[in-house]
């Protein structure tokens, strides 16, 4: 699926690729509209249609993941909202192994993701994810999100890849369709980005339940 001889760099999403997205899934789908429909008065049936219009309205854009953002529109402290359930951020099975046996084998391991700092800076101490990285590069810093087609060039800019022996993985079909474009040679989706719920079907690109599938063939080239 992987050939890995043709890899220098693996980019890796964070939330529902290398994380179990079931923290953001329930963070903004329940936790939220919760807090928000206690702040305002109303029936949570409420607050969760209103809550999910604003969602729909921006989804993509790099306010979308915009926790400063989303304190500002919805009058809540997110980042506090966030560290009341934290104890739901969860490592993906087979994650730490996988980032282990990349360093081994020389491939250079740097986080992509579209997560606002305050976010990443949490799941990062919750996690330790960190020190399995070599670089770690939040969209917010750049100024696009992953979906716009010109993220790539400025992320060029801050730490240099040859697109063609770069190996790019996210549960986010938009952002794959956009590293395509831009011309990242291999690409590979995640089909369980939540834990709670079924697995999806892609067919449009490479794609894994989870990192479990990989490893044999990443072992056999590191042996090798």
């Amino acid at each position: 699926m992987i050939g890995w001889s043709t890899v220098d760099t693996v980019l890796l999403d964070m939330d529902g690729t290398l994380l179990d997205l079931h923290f953001d899934n329930y963070f903004w789908l329940e936790h939220v509209p919760m807090r928000y429909a206690e702040a305002r008065g109303i029936a949570l049936d409420a607050a969760r249609r209103e809550l999910h219009a604003r969602y729909a309205d921006i989804q993509g854009t790099l306010n979308w993941y915009c926790v400063d953002h989303w304190s500002r529109e919805l009058g809540l402290d997110i980042a506090l909202l966030k560290q009341e359930v934290e104890h739901l951020i969860a490592v993906h099975p087979h994650v730490t192994e996988f980032l282990d046996l990349l360093g081994a084998a020389g491939k250079k391991r740097i986080l992509v993701t579209n997560a606002h700092q305050k976010s990443l800076s949490l799941k990062m101490q919750r996690t330790g994810l960190h020190d399995r990285l070599d670089d770690i590069v939040c969209a917010h810093d750049l100024g696009l999100p992953k979906e716009d087609p010109a993220f790539w060039d400025r992320l060029q800019r801050r730490q240099p890849f040859d697109p063609l022996r770069t190996l790019f993985v996210d549960d986010s079909l938009a952002v794959l369709r956009s590293a395509r474009t831009y011309g990242i040679a291999q690409l590979l989706a995640i089909l369980l980005p939540d834990t709670r719920q079924q697995a999806r079907r892609v067919d449009e690109f490479p794609a894994v339940t989870g990192f479990s599938a990989v490893l044999p063939d990443l072992r056999a080239a590191l042996a090798g």
